[in-house]
């Protein structure tokens, strides 16, 4: 039987579901147009605070007279000089193409397309390994481990996310933790379908903390049963064979 499930209220939208969008400053992006094929300067002039980032966001203003807003990395200060382009030096804070950074760099906001304005490892400590050149390719080690091929002329800041040691601070009351995620375009706290009565989850009811059915769920699904492990191949452990 379906279900008027979370997931459905989220596609109808509504207040509790939105984007704050008056905390938010300015998008965190290079210029599409200049530093691609001429190097451009320009100074830091401050750091501000955006609910919703947990970053720092350092407004640089460029010596053309624009205004940009980037992802600062550590070791960065309000005065310094950076510089945007080909020609940059390597030097922590400035923006180059992935095809001028050696191999071994740690870089971070790096575009996936170029011109995109930049968008791996924008989180507070995150960093990406420049991991090989190949040709005109670039082999990138995400934090995850994996590998990521991109264009050299894609571009990336030098050093590693500003504001590493967030998650180390815990939050000691609910309230600190609901006001963090109030920041975001979603509900918190998220409740688990088995602690839910039956009329609102399928996985709700019973005086036990399982949902007492299979919870696989055929891709074809309606919206209000689509729920638990969904066209899953197979489910639970793997059997030892006969013998080992």
């Amino acid at each position: 039987m379906g279900k008027r499930i979370l997931v459905q209220r989220k596609g109808r939208g509504g207040i509790q579901f939105r984007s704050r969008a008056h905390l938010k400053v300015a998008p965190a992006k290079y210029p599409a147009e200049l530093g691609i094929n001429s190097t451009i300067k320009g100074i830091i002039k401050e750091f501000i605070h955006e609910p919703g980032r947990h970053t720092p966001l350092a407004k640089v203003v460029l010596e053309n007279g624009e205004v940009m807003y980037y992802i600062p990395p550590e070791g960065v200060y309000v005065g310094q000089e950076i510089q945007i382009g080909p020609d940059a030096e390597l030097k922590t804070g400035n923006v180059l193409p992935l095809s001028k950074i050696p191999d071994g760099t740690l870089v971070c906001n790096v575009e996936i397309r170029k011109g995109d304005g930049g968008k791996i490892a924008r989180r507070s400590g995150t960093y990406v390994l420049v991991f090989s050149h190949d040709g005109d390719k670039v082999i990138l080690r995400l934090p995850s481990r994996k590998e990521k091929v991109v264009t050299g002329d894609c571009r990336a800041t030098i050093g590693v996310v500003a504001g590493g040691g967030r998650t180390e601070k815990p939050f000691l009351k609910a309230g600190n933790k609901y006001h963090h995620e109030r920041t975001h375009p979603k509900r918190w706290p998220v409740v688990r379908g088995v602690a839910m009565n039956p009329v609102s989850h399928p996985h709700g009811g019973g005086s036990h903390k399982r949902p007492g059915k299979p919870t696989t769920v055929a891709r074809t699904a309606p919206p209000g049963q689509k729920v638990g492990h969904i066209a899953a191949r197979k489910t639970g452990r793997a059997k030892r064979r006969a013998g080992l």
